[in-house]
């Protein structure tokens, strides 16, 4: 038997008579101030309860379930706070900025804020299977024929872009070849040929695709592996023919550089007789020009003597002849000479001047 505690019973009546004491708060400012804090609460309340707030990045679209003109509203609202009646009216918002679709098998590749869907899973037109990692850029351009059409909320993502995607891809990407894929200016083409066939399927629907981009494609290893290696075959093929090709237009380039310089010493050597010719002529020229000068101050010298000679054969050379005597004369500041006898000189007598230096007549000396 197990002994009993005398002290239960009394312990069991005192917790049992104890009442917990909840402390009072006591709120500075006395009534005012409580008034002023349920003022606020209730203002609060009515904020979150009457407005919606669309962000920039967003359209708003208003359903209105109670009144005159119930459904969706073709009125678009934009950035801002919008009135918003509980029980009456209900704000959807949808995004407003570019959205972006991956598909791919590796989402940690793929954009943070993306929407990733599985790779797509494409056939090429030589029977081979391919798995290409696709990003869809694109946006809402008219958020009511979204909301009417696709539905509110993602669903323009689930049963707008996501099942056009890839059978889009299949029909544009399906017709290249397993060797086409690695021809970057055919594969980018397809790719455009994809986003317009998708804005063709949902630009009825307000969505507008903007870029279709081809990130990545995989063949399974085996096709790989053939692929690769065809493909470093025809690298080193092209690789030859390039060489081939260079070499031959180096061997061209050489040989254009050498007659180009044969032809520039010819010219060089050319011009170098053209201006020794020249030079040659121009000393002939002067040298001719100098004698033809020369010969013709010598005649004209002759002929001067010439005429001075017959001048002084002439009448009146005698009476020349004294004159250049009397200037003779005139440097002496005196002369004594006998006058008389057969010695004797007057110089007023010119016959006797003429016969002491012995001038004859006519001019002869």
């Amino acid at each position: 038997m197990t002994e009993e505690n005398p002290q239960g019973p009394q312990l069991f009546n005192m917790v049992k008579k104890r009442r917990i004491a909840i402390p009072k708060i006591r709120i500075p400012g006395g009534g005012k101030f409580k008034y002023l804090i349920i003022a606020i609460a209730v203002v609060v309340f009515a904020y979150n309860l009457l407005f919606v707030y669309v962000q920039p990045n967003e359209f708003g679209i208003k359903v209105v379930r109670l009144g005159i003109s119930r459904g969706v509203q073709q009125e678009v609202y934009t950035a801002g706070l919008n009135l918003v009646i509980p029980g009456m009216q209900q704000m959807y918002r949808l995004p407003r900025d570019v959205q972006v679709l991956e598909l791919t098998d590796y989402p940690r590749t793929a954009a943070d804020q993306a929407r990733k869907d599985r790779v797509a899973h494409i056939q090429t037109s030589d029977g081979f299977f391919v798995d290409v990692d696709v990003s869809i850029l694109y946006r809402i351009v008219d958020p009511y024929l979204v909301f009417t059409k696709i539905g509110p909320g993602t669903l323009f993502e689930d049963n707008g872009i996501i099942p056009k995607a890839e059978p889009a891809l299949k029909e544009t990407l399906g017709k290249l070849t397993t060797e086409d894929f690695y021809n970057s200016p055919l594969r980018v083409k397809k790719a455009q040929e994809a986003r317009d066939l998708l804005n063709a399927e949902l630009s009825s629907k307000g969505i507008e695709v903007e870029q279709v981009l081809v990130r990545y494609f995989r063949y399974s290893p085996e096709i790989q592996k053939n692929i690769e290696e065809k493909k470093l075959k025809d690298q080193l093929v092209f690789t030859n023919q390039a060489a081939a090709r260079a070499a031959k237009e180096e061997a061209q380039l050489k040989k254009i550089v050498q007659e180009g310089k044969v032809s520039v010493d010819v010219e060089m050597e050319q011009g170098r007789a053209y201006v020794t010719r020249k030079i040659a002529e121009k000393d002939l020229y002067r040298r001719t020009k100098i004698a033809e000068a020369d010969l013709l101050v010598k005649l004209a010298e002759a002929e001067k003597v010439r005429l001075k000679n017959d001048a002084l054969k002439g009448v009146g050379s005698e009476r020349m002849v004294g004159l250049k005597m009397a200037d003779v004369y005139k440097g002496l500041d005196l002369v004594v000479l006998p006058s008389d006898g057969q010695s004797g000189v007057n110089p007023l007598d010119l016959d006797n001047a003429l016969k002491l230096f012995d001038v004859r007549k006519g001019g002869a000396q």
